[in-house]
C-alpha cells in the first residue's frame, strides 16, 4: 500500500456517532466535503457532520506563509494555492487560514477580480465562520473596494471590524490577521479621503497593537513613515 502523503493524517470525531475518535487519511476536500480514506473505504463527508477535526498541515502552508510574510508573493501563491486547491473546506484553522490567505496575497499582486473570487468562496467554504463574525472576508472585500476608490463601501464593511476590535482586551486568535489588516485598510481610506491624522492613528494601530500580521504592520510602519515625512506640519 502506497504511504499516505505528509500532514493528511486525521483524527476526528463523527457527530452522533457512538465510534468515538477516529483515524483516517485526508485525501482532499473541497466544497463537495472532505474525501478520507478510513480503513478499506473512501468517503466524503460534509464538514458540518465532524464534531471535531484534527490535522497537522502540510509543509507547505507554514513555508508559503513565510514566503507572504517576506513579500515574495509569487512564491506564496504557488504555495497557498497549493493547499487550497487540496484542503479548501477541511474543518481546520490552518485551512480555513490559508483560504483567506489566498485572497490577501492576490490583492497584494493587484489580481482584484481574482481576490474577489477568493474572499466569496471562503465566505462560502466558511459560512459558520463568517456568521460567528470572522472578519477575514470582509476585509478582504474592503481592500478590494479602496482600491477600485469605492470608499463607501470599503467604510461599511470596515468600521464594524475596527470598533469591535478596539473593544477586545485579548484578540482573539482567529481575528488576529484580519485585525491587523483591517487598521492598515482603514488607515489607507482615511488617508484617500483627506483624513491624515486619522490614518497615522489607524497606521500606527497596525504597528503597536494589532500587529499580527507582518505583512500589514511593515506596510502601515511605511505608510506612518511616509506621512510624517510628507506633511510634517499636519501629522505629527
Amino acid at each position: 500500500m502506497a504511504q499516505a502523503p505528509a500532514g493528511s493524517q486525521a483524527i476526528f470525531k463523527v457527530k452522533g456517532s457512538t465510534a468515538g475518535a477516529q483515524q483516517g487519511i485526508v485525501i482532499g476536500a473541497s466544497a463537495g466535503g472532505v474525501k478520507i480514506q478510513i480503513g478499506a473505504q473512501t468517503l466524503t463527508l460534509p464538514p458540518a457532520m465532524f464534531e471535531s477535526f484534527q490535522m497537522a498541515p502540510p509543509p507547505e502552508y507554514g513555508q508559503g506563509y513565510q514566503a507572504y510574510t517576506a513579500g515574495d508573493l509569487p512564491k506564496a501563491l504557488t504555495l497557498i494555492k497549493s493547499v487550497t486547491d487540496r484542503y479548501k473546506g477541511l474543518p481546520t484553522e490552518w485551512a480555513q487560514y490559508a483560504t483567506g490567505m489566498l485572497g490577501d496575497i492576490y490583492v497584494a499582486s493587484g489580481e482584484f477580480d481574482k481576490a474577489e473570487a477568493a474572499y466569496n468562496e471562503f465566505k462560502k467554504l466558511y459560512a459558520a465562520a463568517a456568521a460567528g463574525g470572522s472578519p477575514t472576508s470582509e476585509v478582504g472585500l474592503a481592500r478590494i473596494a479602496v482600491a477600485k476608490k469605492d470608499y463607501a463601501t470599503a467604510k461599511a464593511k470596515l468600521e464594524p471590524i475596527t470598533a469591535e476590535a478596539l473593544k477586545e482586551k485579548n484578540v482573539p486568535p482567529a481575528k488576529a490577521l484580519a485585525f491587523s489588516q483591517a487598521f492598515l485598510v482603514s488607515g489607507q481610506l482615511k488617508e484617500a479621503e483627506g483624513n491624515l491624522q486619522g490614518a497615522l492613528e489607524d497606521y500606527l494601530r497596525t504597528v503597536t497593537l494589532f500587529y499580527h500580521d507582518r505583512v500589514a504592520a511593515n506596510a502601515a510602519q511605511q505608510k506612518a513613515d511616509a506621512l510624517r515625512k510628507e506633511h510634517p506640519m499636519t501629522v505629527p
